[in-house]
């Protein structure tokens, strides 16, 4: 069940052309954070559901760090961010690196797919973090090889991106750029423009729901 005491307030569904599941709709990468910890049964619930996502001859090559905040691992996570997501970051209850394992456990050969199946991990806990209420916001911004470093990441592991986890709060927690970028509409490209049918460039045709 959503906790009802923190993000429902401040959600800002998507203006969807098509019915999608709520779960997707809801879910959003917001910049304030209440501070409120995460709960570990909670946490748990969210790599439970990373874990069943498909991947490559089921290599499962996906690895996470996770850190909550006022430890030195949060600390050493925070000093690789880039000043702009240093500044609204420090409210944030936990930070989780995601790794890639780019060889095949069983002859090391490389996994071209590593990066892609992290990414379908991720996926899945961030859907179950919407249905539980939590708030997740993933991050491209940080100094890769600074955090291979201070966390002795092996070089067979390719580092993917930082998220933020925890519940949503008041927009006016936070100011100028940041609160613009906050309360700013959600927008993406329409299917048309990536969808192709037969050939590249030729939009795929869809119908409305009354078949038209």
């Amino acid at each position: 069940m959503p906790n009802h005491n923190s993000e429902e307030s401040h959600e800002k569904p998507a203006p969807a052309a098509y019915p999608i599941h709520e779960h997707i709709a809801r879910r959003w990468s917001p910049r304030a954070y209440t501070g409120q910890p995460v709960d570990r049964y909670q946490l748990a619930q969210l790599f439970e559901a990373a874990r069943w996502a498909p991947s490559s001859s089921n290599e499962q090559p996906w690895a996470f760090l996770i850190a909550e905040r006022g430890t030195a691992g949060w600390q050493k996570l925070f000093d690789t961010l880039v000043p702009f997501n240093q500044g609204w970051v420090k409210s944030a209850p936990l930070l989780v690196l995601g790794l890639a394992r780019k060889t095949f456990a069983a002859n090391n050969n490389p996994n071209k797919f590593a990066l892609y199946d992290l990414g379908q991990a991720v996926g899945g806990l961030l859907e179950q973090a919407t249905a539980l209420g939590l708030s997740v916001h993933q991050m491209a911004g940080f100094d890769a090889e600074k955090a291979r470093t201070a966390f002795g990441i092996p070089e067979n592991y390719e580092v993917g991106s930082m998220m933020t986890i925890g519940f949503a709060a008041d927009p006016d927690s936070l100011s100028g750029q940041l609160r613009e970028r906050e309360v700013a509409p959600r927008t993406r490209n329409p299917i048309e423009s990536f969808v192709f049918e037969e050939e590249i460039g030729r939009p795929a045709e869809f119908r409305a729901a009354d078949g038209r």
